[in-house]
């Protein structure tokens, strides 16, 4: 009998298809697509891989899963134990996919709230001419990235090839940062990292350390008039706090594309915050070609170190959350 791979991934075009189909075949193994979700949870039984996204009847109704590998980054909503049908299972994510379009998206949004972009805007849309008055610029200043993943690297080398003065990097753990770090800091020492930062930004896991990470107390530590950022999880930030520091000035924007819940209610006062760019999640989707390439690029290569019995890329531990 076959072994099978199953797929539930609706941004997988013919081109896509065919280089797995490749990759599956070359390595001894049949590939299922399964049309939508219900699909996936009526047929999924018996195959030793699933990739893309699955809901949780799904993965627990597979008892034949060995391997469990996501087009997304985040897996915080695929780390219980609970929700797999044995403990082995291996988890893979698709971290490296996603660093060129949320870096993307992280400069245009700080070059937005910069040069005060929602301000004109709004004036145009009234039909109204004129300056809005002082605008900033990421030369010379100091950027502290926390997270110094693929995205918070690509955001550094951004912000560097852009002119920041320094940039600095918050991780987890103390060993020294790629070249586009000016400074490293581990978590811990967080406090000291965003003070004087004319840009804080979030580009961490959801994970139980990261919840209100940025509270009341840190955004009181944060620059005058400066700028916030998340694009990892919702819960980094405390969202009654960050909409008190906008409407003290006390910071002079936000960009926001991550939020608690998810969809925001239409009555959430988060949506009416001065000076807030907030997009709904959509930094890191599939719409960007490039990032369906290289999420395809992860898997097929992992299809082949998974036959060969090789340590996969993007293996998560479940008990971290990343």
């Amino acid at each position: 009998m076959a072994r099978t791979i199953g797929i539930h991934a609706a941004f997988l075009d013919d081109g896509l298809k065919t280089r797995i189909n490749a990759a599956a075949a070359e390595n001894g193994f049949e590939v299922v697509y399964f049309k939508d979700k219900d699909d996936a949870v009526a047929h999924s039984d018996g195959c030793e891989v699933l990739y893309g996204g699955f809901p949780a009847e799904a993965i627990k109704g597979d008892k034949a899963l060995k391997w469990l590998g996501v087009s997304s980054a985040g897996v915080d909503n695929i780390v219980s134990d609970d929700l797999y049908p044995n403990p082995d299972v291996l988890v893979t994510n698709s971290a490296g996919g996603y660093g060129v379009t949320i870096s993307e998206h992280l400069i245009c949004t700080t070059l937005m709230m910069m040069r005060r972009m929602p301000e004109y805007a709004a004036r145009v849309a009234k039909h109204q001419w004129g300056l809005v008055g002082e605008i900033h610029s990421l030369m010379r200043s100091t950027v502290t990235i926390v997270g110094m993943g693929d995205i918070g690297t690509n955001f550094a080398k951004r912000c560097k090839a852009m002119g920041a003065a320094c940039v600095r990097g918050v991780r987890r753990t103390n060993k020294p940062g790629p070249e586009c770090f000016d400074e490293t800091y581990t978590i811990e020492h967080l406090d000291d990292a965003i003070q004087g930062a004319d840009v804080v930004a979030l580009c961490v896991p959801g994970t139980d350390a990261t919840s209100h990470l940025i509270d009341e107390r840190r955004l009181g530590l944060m620059k005058d008039g400066a700028y916030l950022l998340n694009v990892g999880r919702g819960w980094a930030i405390d969202q009654p706090a960050l909409i008190r520091a906008l409407e003290s000035g006390k910071l002079a924007g936000a960009a926001i594309d991550v939020t608690v819940p998810e969809p925001l209610p239409v009555d959430d006062p988060l949506w009416n915050a001065p000076n807030l760019l907030l997009t709904p999640h959509v930094s890191g989707n599939m719409t960007l070609n490039i990032t369906r390439e290289l999420v395809i690029d992860i898997f097929v290569e992992n299809i082949g170190r998974y036959a060969r019995g090789e340590k996969l890329r993007n293996l998560v531990d479940r008990k971290l959350g990343y």
